[in-house]
């Protein structure tokens, strides 16, 4: 069976790491295999200060092993596309390749004290979110749903942990394996 991959772009925190993998290998129904990559240095533009999120997914391409069916990479990178000031992630729709920026879902990029729970919470609804879009599911109406639009921290703080009940039904339908544990 093919896996879900995930790459730790650069230094990530472990307790970010499991969360994201363990959510990933329950919806998807899917194993889970964690890669090291570098540092997305190579995507940095120094005009905006920021990493482009477009250079950052041709290089995942380029770097998803034979045995993986989908490659998630975490960064703890600042990414942007041209049209938007910053990013939280970016994923080729039904593709193979997502990334996902740590940066501003971090409280200290807000100048706020660490908080590794609400981090790891943030990663996990991100991580979701990518991922559903490279099994090809779009933006869902519904708010609390992890595959809702989030334009800041507010709106990913107010969605829950997991896919309504319709966007459920796709995962499922999509998923690689056979069965998902509760």
């Amino acid at each position: 069976m093919k896996s879900l991959c995930v790459a730790a772009m650069g230094a990530i925190d472990l307790e970010v790491l499991t969360v994201v993998e363990q959510a990933l290998g329950s919806w998807f129904r899917a194993p889970v295999r964690r890669l090291p990559l570098p540092e997305p240095d190579f995507a940095f533009d120094a005009a905006r200060g920021q990493y482009g999120s477009v250079p950052v997914l041709r290089h995942l391409v380029g770097s998803r092993p034979a045995y993986g069916a989908k490659l998630l990479g975490l960064t703890m990178k600042d990414l942007f596309i041209p049209m938007l000031t910053f990013v939280f992630g970016q994923a080729q729709l039904a593709g193979d390749v997502a990334v996902v920026s740590l940066a501003r879902l971090s409280q200290e990029f807000y100048g706020m004290p660490s908080d590794r729970a609400l981090l790891a919470a943030r990663a996990r609804k991100e991580a979701l979110h990518e991922t559903g879009h490279m099994f090809g599911l779009v933006h869902c109406r519904e708010r609390t749903c992890v595959m809702s639009l989030a334009t800041n921290v507010r709106h990913l703080d107010a969605k829950g942990l997991g896919f309504c009940a319709s966007c459920a039904q796709q995962v499922e339908q999509r998923s690689i394996g056979r069965s998902r544990e509760v």
